[in-house]
């Protein structure tokens, strides 16, 4: 049996936080290892307890969200963060993809939702559906990434798109290996190649500018004029 998934739920809404941790108490998956009012409260609970994912809201007192995942990532606190929104959230929840966050899931989730959410980050996924949507790809139409220049301006391969297309439904790399029946070392060298050849230094910036640059279209399927 597998040691169960340590989560940290960070909610400024008392019955929201309630809920959560609720849901995830019927999960034999999850150990929730603490519950956060704000961000201040979640980086002293990080500094102290092994933590797997993080569930985020982005609209705290004090230390919000955004500022939150900032001052992770210049603390060296690698672990994934799931963002915690609404529907109205689009700007707010491209900016925290921006500064670090793996994924995000609306907060009227189902049980099966949340647990498969907070699985597939605590496996190496990303969770950026039903983010590709119209709305947030017309919120990376208006304040693109910061990208990096592309180092190889060649298209991405089939087998590129195919890994591509599979990250941005939340698939691991474990999970893309088994759909696309390859060794993970070979989908991690994919990934790899996809990363150089867009410029992103990670998989979640990779499916923001696969969009931005019309190379994924947003129901998550490939442009086929952009990839034929």
């Amino acid at each position: 049996m597998t040691d169960p998934i340590r989560v940290l739920v960070v909610d400024d809404q008392a019955l929201v936080r309630q809920g959560f941790l609720s849901l995830l108490s019927l999960s034999s998956e999850v150990d929730v290892v603490g519950d956060c009012a704000d961000g201040d409260e979640a980086l002293h609970v990080l500094a102290r307890e092994q933590v797997d994912v993080v569930l985020l809201d982005l609209r705290m007192p004090r230390r919000d969200g955004i500022a939150t995942l900032q001052t992770m990532r210049e603390r060296g606190f690698e672990v994934p963060v799931l963002v915690l929104t609404t529907f109205d959230d689009d700007e707010l929840v491209y900016a925290a993809m921006q500064a670090g966050a793996k994924g995000y899931m609306l907060k009227d989730v189902t049980l099966d939702q949340l647990i498969g959410g907070v699985r597939t980050l605590a496996s190496g996924g990303t969770l950026l559906q039903p983010a590709l949507s119209e709305r947030l790809l017309r919120a990376v139409a208006r304040s693109p990434l910061p990208f990096e220049p592309r180092r190889d301006a060649s298209q991405l391969s089939d087998r590129e798109l195919d890994v591509l297309r599979l990250a941005a439904s939340g698939w691991s790399n474990a999970q893309i290996a088994r759909g696309l029946f390859l060794a993970e070392g070979t989908v991690k060298n994919h990934m790899s190649s996809v990363l150089l050849k867009l410029g992103v230094t990670d998989r979640t910036k990779a499916v923001l500018r696969a969009l931005a640059d019309g190379i994924l279209a947003p129901d998550g399927g490939a442009d086929e004029e952009r990839t034929s």
